[in-house]
């Protein structure tokens, strides 16, 4: 389904401050790795906000996502200070681990795979 523009509007400005958040709380590195927010999607009723979070050269990503859940608390009580004239009432925000890299990495190496047997297999008619 396709998003509203409203939910992109209200998308933008919680990841702009989620990242700026994110910083503050020196939650961007957790565990010897960085972690970013990927995007936040919200549901058409405005009421739930899926942040999907990106992690780079972190030992644990689910330990991670642990840390982060256990300070959704507090960032969400900073989150509702600054977007408190812009929205009505503050989404309930869901964490969750975007495996987009992952999925992109696992293909790149299946497509690089594909491409070596395909010349194992030019050379082997060429002889």
């Amino acid at each position: 389904m396709l998003e509203g523009k409203r939910q992109k509007q209200v998308a933008a400005v919680l990841e702009k401050e989620l990242n700026d958040i994110f910083q503050k709380l020196g939650l961007s590195m957790i565990n010897g790795g960085m972690v970013s927010i990927a995007s936040v999607k919200i549901t058409p009723d405005l009421f739930d906000a899926r942040v999907y979070l990106s992690f780079f050269k972190v030992n644990d990503p689910v330990d991670t996502l642990k840390i982060i859940e256990e300070k959704a608390w507090e960032i969400k009580k900073e989150l509702t200070a600054r977007v408190r004239h812009q929205l009505r009432s503050m989404p309930q925000l869901k964490f969750y681990i975007d495996d987009t890299l992952d999925y992109v990495d696992k293909m790149e190496s299946l497509f690089k795979e594909i491409k070596e047997k395909d010349n194992e297999i030019k050379g082997s008619k060429e002889e």
